[in-house]
């Protein structure tokens, strides 16, 4: 299977750190980035590239050569005009396995491409996109998907006037079948975002989003630069790599995140607590995923649907973006035990192993995301919350007082 590594940018954005080689080269931890990628990949067993150059690209062939110093095997396309992040997949598409991943040369990353390559494969997709959340989705690139991570639309920055979404970012990483280099116009400009992938959705391909907080990270700036180079020196780059087991600090939703205002099935009625922002940043400082579980019982009283509940999920993700914050996941129970009303729906009116104090939330975020129970936290304002942590063998399960940040944040300070 082939890696294919677009590095024929001028990086006019970078050019402050170093304007003399090309993006792609900029060292980071003593290597460049595009070296780092190599690593990566061959890492998991791929061996076979191709790097797509242009500006400078003289330096990146002279560095790498064919690349059997690292034991791979390199081939070439030197654009002899800019053709944009795609224009020069369709100038190699006879040298293309039928499955490919495409990286951008100035992204700092860690990722198990096996266990992307394994969610690719197991959807049929014809274009798998990793997403992932970040801490500034206003002024980033938003994938739409469903519930099945089909991608049901691509809204650019910058976005309408009250858009609402989960905080999906496209982080520039991707698999693709050869299917989508038919949609790319050979011999001119063309951009994957701007142009590709809207033009696979109208084809009727199927995009895939694979949903990660694994490090993908893009140095296109010298404050993002000196943010990556921190991260790789820390550990931090490595650490968030699926194949290690990760510690989690679990949240209760309401009363916790936002406000607990009674039952909130509507969006207007979700308020985020004032300083929470800060509670997450602070368990992300600290290399640790922050995961919601949360009991809502709003489905089983049938006051809304999944399909609302939703988007009081999406609108709470969108206003932490707006605070320079985010959640990893979140987890949720539509299950109530207690039955005899008219307006229930009876199918989630039962005893289940979701519902806080049953563990099943956390379990299940264990299983999904290799969280090492043992190394994490649960944090809640009911004595259900802190019984779910304890029955899931957390390190420490505590219970803090009802919309109260300021607590969130000393207690965290304490613990992590």
């Amino acid at each position: 299977m082939k890696i294919v590594i677009i590095a024929g940018g001028q990086g006019t954005r970078i050019a402050a750190v170093n304007s003399e080689i090309p993006k792609a080269m900029i060292p980071v931890g003593g290597k460049p980035v595009l070296e780092h990628q190599l690593i990566m990949a061959k890492r998991y067993g791929f061996v076979d590239f191709i790097f797509l150059t242009g500006y400078l690209g003289q330096q990146i062939q002279s560095y790498f050569g064919d690349g059997s110093k690292w034991g791979v095997h390199i081939d070439y396309y030197q654009e002899e005009q800019p053709l944009g992040t795609a224009g020069a997949l369709a100038e190699v598409k006879d040298c293309l396995s039928e499955d490919f991943f495409v990286f951008y040369g100035d992204t700092v990353m860690d990722i198990d491409m096996n266990r992307m390559l394994a969610f690719h494969r197991s959807h049929q997709s014809d274009a798998t996109l990793f997403v992932h959340p970040n801490d500034h989705p206003f002024d980033s690139d938003i994938i739409l998907l469903d519930t099945n991570h089909l991608v049901t639309g691509i809204v650019t920055k910058p976005h309408p006037q009250d858009f609402i979404s989960h905080n999906h970012v496209n982080a520039a990483l991707f698999i693709f079948n050869k299917s989508v280099v038919d949609c790319i116009e050979r011999g001119k400009k063309t951009h994957i975002e701007k142009h590709v992938l809207p033009a696979c959705l109208k084809a009727g391909l199927h995009l895939y989003g694979y949903i990660s907080s694994e490090y993908v990270k893009d140095m296109g700036t010298p404050e993002r630069y000196q943010d990556v180079c921190q991260d790789w020196e820390s550990g931090r780059v490595r650490a968030l790599n699926y194949q290690h087991a990760r510690k989690a600090v679990f949240l209760d939703r309401d009363g916790v995140i936002n406000k607990d205002n009674g039952l909130v099935f509507r969006q207007d009625q979700l308020e985020l607590i004032d300083g929470v922002e800060d509670a997450l940043r602070l368990i992300h400082q600290k290399g640790y995923l922050a995961i919601v579980v949360t009991n809502q019982s709003v489905i089983a009283r049938n006051l809304c649907s999944h399909d609302e509940l939703d988007t009081i999920n999406a609108y709470m993700e969108t206003l932490l973006g707006k605070r320079r914050s985010y959640i990893d996941a979140l987890y949720y129970c539509p299950h109530h035990p207690d039955g005899g009303y008219p307006e229930e729906r009876k199918e989630y009116k039962i005893k289940c192993d979701c519902r806080k104090p049953a563990p099943g939330l956390l379990l299940r975020a264990a299983r999904d995301l290799n969280i090492d129970l043992s190394e994490s936290i649960m944090i809640g304002d009911r004595n259900s919350d802190v019984q779910a942590g304890i029955n899931a063998k957390v390190k420490h399960s505590v219970i803090i007082p009802t919309n109260e940040a300021g607590k969130l944040i000393e207690v965290l300070r304490d613990l992590i």
